[in-house]
């Protein structure tokens, strides 16, 4: 069949996005699915960091490739093997296909799985196949296993989790990534406690979920960073107890100041090394500094040795929230129902696969939290 598409034919691309257009809108060829994948119709996909980062050249992927890793969808074909999805079953995505067999997933840490991180660099389904290409015959490469800034895709079963109904799919798609990743980095990561302190540096779309992961979670206190006052009046309005701005020469002293010694854990979202020096600093002696947000590859950090071993500082790397997707998608979506997640409340804007390019503009400048691509 032939669907609308979004295909990123080169990366680096120079800003503004509006007028390079990295994104062209296509007609390209997707097959049907082969065994154990599932085709369905694209509602709603949200525009994150990981897909500006393919852009703007920070992860190198092969192109042509449809971007597009956070997504809901209604089932429409089920391929051979897979019998415990239906046509009209709605599914959320997740950006990394687990098998269910090597050796991370086994131990319960799915978002490691070896070959679904193989396929997701080699731009395949699990399987190896490539579903996509455009009208001249040329492959076309899938973005982690989903594609999803397209009308239609072919994912693979290990990639679809299945969701209620009545949970509206713009809502829905906000749980593949930045929900995932976010609340996950809070309970899975570090496995904060109610009573404890919580500091998140960086307040996109990953931060903020992180920020209802912690009232969620019960945490006492809860301060947000960021560059942006709008984001931390956000946060604030969220659940978080303090706002600082990351542009503030003093912000992290006076965090540790207010208190005590710092946070028990800091969780840098925003992808950048100064985030996480500033995470590290404002991290109490015994705490734990984490990192979901993924910089550039050639960034660095410095840190002092000594401090981590006097300290017994904890350094944690959260892929994906450390999130099992079956698992715990479910998990988040029912606290969602019962209003303890309102991540509808992450929803900056809406909009037609036509404006994606402006809309990524305005996610690179920093102006939304979630702008969801609606089909």
């Amino acid at each position: 069949m032939r669907v609308r598409a979004a295909v990123l034919r080169s990366s680096p691309v120079a800003r503004p996005y509006a007028q390079t257009r990295p994104l062209t809108i296509e007609a390209v060829h997707l097959d049907p699915p082969g065994r154990d994948e599932v085709l369905v119709k694209i509602a709603a996909a949200g525009l994150c960091h990981s897909d500006l980062s393919v852009i703007n050249g920070d992860r190198p992927r092969q192109t042509p490739m449809v971007l597009g890793h956070e997504a809901s969808a209604v089932v429409v074909e089920a391929g051979a093997g897979v019998a415990d999805l239906r046509p009209g079953d709605h599914v959320v995505m997740s950006f990394t296909p687990t098998c269910g067999q090597c050796l991370p997933c086994l131990d319960g840490r799915a978002q490691l799985c070896a070959p679904g991180q193989a396929a997701n660099g080699a731009g395949t389904l699990l399987s190896g196949a490539l579903r996509l290409r455009c009208d001249d015959g040329t492959d076309t490469y899938h973005h982690c296993g989903v594609s999803g800034f397209a009308e239609h895709a072919v994912v693979s079963r290990r990639s679809v989790v299945k969701i209620p109904d009545d949970v509206p799919l713009v809502d829905a798609a906000l749980f593949g990534c930045a929900v995932m990743t976010g609340v996950g980095a809070v309970v899975n990561t570090c496995r904060v406690k109610a009573g404890e302190r919580v500091a998140v540096i960086g307040l996109g779309g990953v931060g903020l979920s992180a920020v209802l992961g912690a009232v969620a979670a019960g945490a006492e206190r809860i301060i947000a960073v960021d560059l942006s006052q709008a984001k931390l009046d956000l946060a604030l309005a969220l659940g978080a107890t303090d706002a600082y701005l990351a542009g503030d020469p003093d912000a992290a002293e006076a965090i540790r100041a207010a208190t005590g010694g710092g946070v028990d854990h800091a969780l840098e979202m925003a992808g950048a090394a100064p985030a996480f020096e500033f995470a590290y600093k404002i991290t109490r002696r015994g705490g734990t500094t984490a990192s979901a947000g993924l910089a550039n590859p050639n960034a660095r950090i410095s840190l002092s040795p000594v401090h981590i071993v006097a300290d017994e500082r904890i350094i944690k790397g959260s892929y994906q929230g450390g999130c099992v997707p079956p698992r715990d998608i479910p998990r988040f979506i029912g606290l969602y129902q019962r209003g303890r997640l309102p991540v509808q409340r992450l929803l900056s804007s809406t909009g037609p696969l036509e404006e994606i390019n402006s809309a990524f503009d305005r996610l690179d400048r920093g102006e939304v939290v979630r702008h969801v691509i609606t089909f």
